[in-house]
């Protein structure tokens, strides 16, 4: 059986950089080269959006960590969950997914649920490859 070495992502992405910016994957990468030859102006990173406001925990939760013994762990400030997209543009939001981590799914859902609520004009667009981001351009052209 495999198992995970501490410390370690799940999934790999190869950084790179355009322009100045830096990308967390190559897909990121080839959208952003593919909304600038489409004349589709974006903000890379430059939006973002709390899904859950943070609050006062104020409740006794007994919890251990790996390393702590089973304490009280209640009465602090919980953070709120924040999503921050790849791409946002005028009426479209676009999140490059390769491969998802095991916190993404329900990040993406929670997401969705914001969009519905404040933004529901937006289109909401998830490319997994080369082929995908080629396709959003299109759709995007087309409604222009």
């Amino acid at each position: 059986m495999y198992t995970r070495k501490k410390g370690k992502k799940l999934v790999q992405s190869k950084k790179t950089e355009i322009d100045g910016i830096k990308f967390q994957s190559m897909l990121e990468a080839y959208m952003y080269k593919a909304l600038k030859t489409a004349k589709l102006d974006s903000i890379y990173e430059g939006e973002e959006f709390i899904l859950v406001e943070g609050f006062n925990f104020n409740v006794n939760c007994y919890e251990r960590t790996t390393t702590k013994p089973m304490e009280n762990r209640g009465h602090n400030k919980i953070l709120p969950i924040k999503y921050t997209p790849d791409f946002v543009g005028d009426g479209f939001i676009i999140e490059c997914k390769g491969r998802a981590n095991e916190s993404f799914p329900m990040r993406w859902k929670l997401f969705k649920k914001w969009i519905v609520i404040n933004r529901p004009n937006v289109v909401l667009f998830k490319p997994q490859n080369q082929k995908d981001c080629d396709e959003v351009i299109s759709i995007l052209l087309k409604k222009c």
